[in-house]
């Protein structure tokens, strides 16, 4: 199982092991004891309480069994593969293709009523146009996946943005100005977005907010994150893609979240820093 810098991810690995540590203290097993029930060296067993050693689902199965709980295993490798969720690398959700990894988050947004985004490093997906999506998912296929799909990825984000005009869901996006200044596909592709961010900030729905360049910033930019609601955070790292889903490191998120809100401007302000981007394309 990936490690993974957040302590979400952590503390998920260490509440699993110490179950499987109450387990065995239930059926009166020492250390010793177990791992010769299931045929292990000693120390695999301290590994795995210590959360120094994932265990697999055949791991826990057999860990049960030994002790005479195995009416638990079902729920507990259940448990094991939602901490493996926590941390996705990008080669093993990408393997099969882009496409596949779009449809993936497509229960997540219909399920989400508030939105919040902040970016960086690139204009969000919802917002985005579709030949500056394919300018991205193409960047992407040929940096770090095998199958070449995009198209078909394309219009599965396109497909998503319907949830902009559905419902009663509310959306407020920040995004760095030098996002709008350092695009991807060239001079027109990126007109086309910087046009397509002025026609999406005028839904009445969105807010659109643009953290202005700045020598005197009281806030640095972070990584892109999404908050979806107030139960989940999706954070895209270089090496894969994290879901956060601890109470105190969601409201971690919506604060740093926050905070950048206040550096931002909007309405008026933020499409004349748009237009003022479209202006230096020439």
């Amino acid at each position: 199982m990936a490690t993974s810098a957040s302590s979400s991810v952590q503390q998920a690995r260490q509440s699993l092991a110490d179950r499987l540590g109450e387990i065995r203290r239930d059926a009166g097993l020492n250390g010793r004891d177990l791992a010769a029930a299931c045929g292990w060296y000693p120390s695999k067993v301290s590994r795995i309480e210590n959360a120094r050693t994932a265990p697999s689902a055949d791991d826990i199965r057999a860990w049960c069994t030994a002790c005479g709980a195995g009416d638990q295993a079902a729920g507990l490798v259940e448990s094991l593969h939602a901490v493996e969720g926590m941390f996705v690398e990008w080669r093993r959700m990408e393997r099969a293709g882009l496409r596949r990894a779009q449809e993936a988050v497509r229960p997540l947004y219909e399920r989400t009523t508030r939105f919040r985004a902040y970016s960086s490093w690139f204009v969000p997906g919802l917002i985005q146009s579709r030949a500056y999506t394919e300018a991205v998912l193409r960047a992407v296929q040929r940096r770090r996946v095998t199958v070449d799909d995009v198209d078909a990825a394309v219009d599965v984000r396109m497909e998503r943005q319907r949830v902009l005009h559905e419902g009663s869901r509310t959306f407020a996006f920040l995004i760095e100005e030098s996002v709008l200044r350092s695009g991807i596909g060239g001079r027109d592709v990126m007109a086309g977005q910087l046009g397509q961010l002025i026609t999406v900030g005028s839904l009445p729905n969105v807010s659109l907010g643009i953290v202005p360049m700045r020598l005197d910033r009281s806030r640095m930019p972070v990584e892109g994150f999404w908050i979806y609601d107030s139960a989940q955070v999706n954070v895209e790292l270089i090496s894969g893609y994290l879901t956060i889903t601890q109470a105190p490191e969601v409201a971690m998120y919506a604060d740093t979240f926050a905070e950048l809100a206040e550096l931002a401007v909007y309405g008026a302000d933020a499409r004349t820093l748009i237009a003022e981007a479209l202006q230096a394309l020439g």
